[in-house]
């Protein structure tokens, strides 16, 4: 009795192994570093490498390595002058199409690392930075949505002349017909072509005015779409703040969290977030050479020169064929006739009319993609602060035109797949789908975010050791078993948290400290139930068998409610009540394992098997 088999010993073994294998990375502490990471489709190659040691060894900037690793660079250093100073030397001597950001790199050993080993994600309370709470302009979004089809709707129905007068009212679009057989011929078009809007049933003076507005779901899903885009469009413009590891996600149905570790100048982090960015189609000037234009200073007239974000030149025509704002959707995907990347465009009505007579009229002409964006950035010149408004414009891609196309067409050309989904991105990102307002920011700074680990540490060894001492006095061995379990589910929680990549947070602390004291609360159920089943029952070994056994359903019952509560806290809640949730449901999986199974298995070493007078219990 009391005895589990060997493979199930064996097992319990096995994942208590691995759960101190993967809770290991967290003890070997970070190294401050700089990394630098390809922006857009550049890549890292070796060269890169040789380049920033060299720029490193030329600023007389110390380092512990320089490493590169898949498609980053990173360069590790002993203190924290070295750091800021080889970020600003690499600033220097790397083009702009790296991305160059302070970052703290896990010490990981190459044996741990290479199994899948990585130290626990700290959220921004601990690690320091910026956090930004945006609010979309969910009105502007239903402004434009309106705009827009108000052109659609003058397009449409200008054709035949079907109107006298057509304007926006009270956030409707009010069109005046001439005749009656006009208006009946307007509305079934509308119907047919424009199907996002609706006729609205009103009272008016006069027979020839119809409302028409926006659908339901056609604004839901416009406001979606807007704050989908401008999530999109804002994690690339972290990428000029230099910021590894940023968090940036949906709050609610209006809202983004922006969350910058590392972070201290929310005046620039502002900047970046808010400015404007656009896109633009253009033709191929494939009758001038680019180069000769640029050696001799003249640009032909009706061509304007651009650049590749890797340098190479570009002659375009000055007439734009189509603007972002005439982009509704752009997915990368596969060409099904020669298996090439491509990514797939959406246009407006008034941008796929534009589309179709261009490429009627200039097929097998190349057409590129230009992205423009205004920047706003704060420098000190002279003492004083002034702000600095810069335009940006690169060709993000220059493909052949294939074949007549309107609103919907295909960019082939593309060198990856990757490629491909990253020009989706921005041809979907190219600009914020609708302003955005800073509601709320906090900055934490890196000295209180030690503190805070600090005080967190402390205050869960303070509470390990209180339930230790108290378990120890209680129940004597068995006491001493539930703190091996107790030990043990620690070790589980921060494997799990770590496995996860889950990040931890202050609440998530409190979450660890509150399991710390929940933990043992099934092993005194148990040794509890134990003693009962000692009064009324000669045979030890059936005592300890029955308090495990008729404690097994309560233990359960409690820690099942309890973990309904904490997804309920997931599902519902917020960043820091996330963090608290995550924790906690983790800490009450693991102490049900390490409680009654982990305890019964060293119990049953100990006392299993045994002719027993007494137990310390």
């Amino acid at each position: 009795m009391n005895q589990f088999s060997a493979l199930k010993n064996t097992l319990i073994a096995f994942f208590l192994l691995l759960a101190v294998l993967y809770a290991l990375p967290n003890i070997f502490g970070s190294d401050l570093a700089v990394q630098v990471s390809a922006n857009g489709d550049a890549t890292i190659t070796q060269a890169d490498l040789d380049k920033v040691k060299k720029s490193l060894d030329d600023g007389s900037i110390s380092y512990k390595s320089v490493t590169l690793s898949g498609r980053r660079i990173l360069a590790r250093f002993t203190d924290n002058k070295s750091q800021l100073g080889a970020k600003d030397a690499l600033k220097t001597d790397m083009e702009r199409n790296y991305v160059i950001a302070l970052n703290l790199a896990p010490s990981i050993p190459a044996w741990l690392a290479g199994l899948g080993g990585n130290a626990m994600s700290l959220g921004l309370d601990l690690r320091g930075g910026v956090h930004f709470l945006l609010e979309v302009d969910m009105q502007a979004v239903t402004n434009m949505s309106l705009d827009k089809s108000y052109n659609e709707l003058r397009t449409l129905l200008r054709k035949d002349r079907l109107y006298k007068r057509i304007d926006i009212q009270n956030g409707q679009v009010v069109v005046l017909f001439k005749t009656n057989d006009a208006k009946d011929k307007g509305l079934a078009l509308i119907g047919s072509e424009l199907t996002d809007l609706e006729i609205l049933e009103t009272q008016t003076d006069d027979a020839l005015q119809a409302n028409i507005g926006i659908s339901a779901s056609a604004q839901k899903a416009a406001k979606n779409n807007a704050l989908k885009q401008n999530i999109t469009t804002l994690r690339n413009r972290v990428n000029e703040l230099g910021v590894a590891e940023p968090i940036i996600q949906q709050q609610g149905l209006e809202r983004i969290v922006v969350q910058l570790p590392g972070v201290q100048d929310t005046a620039r982090a502002k900047e970046i977030l808010g400015a404007v960015a656009t896109l633009e189609f253009r033709l191929v000037d494939e009758k001038n050479d680019p180069q000769i234009a640029i050696q001799s200073g003249k640009v032909p007239i009706g061509s304007k020169l651009y650049y590749f974000r890797d340098g190479r030149p570009l002659l375009l025509k000055t007439r734009v064929i189509a603007t972002g704002e005439s982009i509704t959707g752009a997915a990368s995907g596969v060409d099904s006739e020669n298996s090439s990347p491509m990514v797939n465009i959406t246009l407006d009505s008034a941008g796929g009319r534009a589309m179709l007579d261009t490429t009627k009229k200039y097929l097998h002409h190349r057409m590129a993609v230009v992205f423009i964006e205004n920047k706003v950035e704060t420098v000190i010149e002279n003492d004083k602060t002034v702000k600095k408004r810069s335009t940006t414009q690169d060709v993000i891609n220059a493909a052949t035109i294939q074949g007549t196309f309107s609103s919907r067409f295909q960019i082939t050309g593309i060198d990856s797949a990757r490629e491909a989904r990253n020009l989706a991105l921005l041809l979907r990102a190219g600009s914020l789908s609708a302003p955005i307002e800073i509601i709320e920011e906090r900055t934490i700074g890196p000295s209180l975010g030690a503190d805070n680990i600090a005080k967190g540490i402390m205050s869960v060894i303070i509470g390990f050791i209180l339930v230790l001492i108290f378990m120890a006095m209680r129940y004597r061995v068995f006491g001493m078993v539930a703190n091996i379990a107790l030990t043990l589910n620690l070790v589980m929680i921060v494997a799990a948290l770590s496995l996860l990549q889950a990040t931890l947070t202050l609440p998530g602390i409190a979450g660890i400290v509150l399991t710390v004291g929940m933990a043992v609360d099934a092993n005194v159920i148990i040794f509890e139930r134990i003693k009962e089943e000692l009064k009324s029952n000669s045979n030890i070994q059936k005592a300890i068998d029955a308090g495990y056994d008729k404690a097994m359903m309560t233990i359960a019952d409690a820690n099942i409610t309890t973990l309904i509560a904490s997804l309920v806290l997931f599902s519902f809640g917020t960043g820091p009540i996330k963090g608290f949730a995550i924790t906690l449901s983790i800490g009450i999986i693991t102490s049900m394992f390490t409680a009654i199974i982990v305890s019964r298995a060293i119990i049953n070493k100990i006392y299993g098997n045994k002719k027993l007078e007494e137990i310390s219990i």
